[in-house]
């Protein structure tokens, strides 16, 4: 059994299907990143696996439970951070870690907790007080706070400067040597390669591709473009051995090859071609 087993999942609004046919697993101590443009049907998805939204159809199993049936010490084993901010009142930084720390039967140190996120300097200060990105990484600290098994984190890092997020990364990678099982929906491809062990891009509320960062659309086996200049002029080569192409370049030139880059497709050229692709097969249909 995984810790998250999802099949033939479909919610709909009406005439507005937002979940057509999901399904995935993800292993004990594994990151699966939810890859899609808005609309795709990623954060619906979650939010059943949260438990915060019922199916029409499919199923879902987290830690072995129906989210739809979760009770509190189900609950209990799960860390979520929610799109949208949460409402803490006037409550500071401390205040709020430390009472969220109270629902869990064997929480982490409220003042690691806040270190971690980077907020020991804003301890004191209240809720209204901070600024998105802050109030951001304090829900993500709540989403932290309980030791969670399973942790759900909805682009967790909207409004963290590149600090931050480097930061963050530091931080999960940290929680997944732990054993943390991580389900993430981030707009960030750089912190899907960075993070994921698996990624699934999710297109009109289906899964179109699942595969490792890496190999995502055969990205690993794409001809390689070599780029250098010769005489004044850029000049290309795509090629499947950029290896033996560039030991040939270095001997015309007699060592150094001028401007030299070699180029793979990244993963955000390798996703915007999926979605694309889904796109044009939904019009030609």
């Amino acid at each position: 059994m995984h810790p998250i087993e999802v099949e033939h999942l479909r919610k709909t609004y009406g005439d507005v299907i937002a979940v057509a046919d999901v399904s995935f697993t993800v292993a004990a101590g594994e990151c699966l990143a939810l890859l899609g443009p808005n609309g795709a049907g990623k954060t619906t998805a979650t939010e059943i696996l949260e438990g915060y939204r019922r199916a029409d159809s499919g199923t879902a199993r987290v830690l072995g439970v129906d989210p739809a049936t979760g009770g509190l010490d189900w609950r209990a084993r799960l860390g979520i951070v929610l799109q949208a901010d949460r409402d803490l009142g006037d409550l500071t930084v401390r205040e709020a870690v430390d009472h969220f720390a109270g629902y869990f039967p064997n929480p982490r140190n409220p003042q690691e907790v806040i270190a971690a996120v980077g907020l020991q300097e804003k301890a004191k200060s209240r809720n209204g007080k901070l600024s998105g990105g802050q109030r951001r990484r304090l829900d993500v600290a709540l989403g932290i706070i309980g030791r969670p098994e399973v942790l759900f984190l909805d682009e967790p890092t909207t409004g963290f400067d590149p600090a931050a997020r480097r930061e963050f990364w530091d931080l999960i990678a940290g929680l997944k040597a732990e054993g943390t099982t991580i389900l993430l929906t981030t707009h960030y491809l750089e912190e899907a390669e960075h993070l994921a062990d698996r990624v699934a891009v999710i297109a009109r509320g289906r899964v179109v591709a699942s595969d490792t960062p890496a190999n995502l659309g055969n990205r690993s086996q794409a001809q390689a473009v070599v780029m250098w200049d010769e005489a004044g002029v850029d000049r290309s080569q795509a090629t499947d051995e950029p290896t033996r192409f560039i030991s040939e370049l270095a001997a015309r030139f007699g060592g150094e090859v001028p401007g030299l880059q070699v180029h793979r497709p990244t993963l955000e050229a390798t996703y915007l071609t999926l979605i694309a692709n889904e796109e044009s097969e939904r019009m030609a249909r």
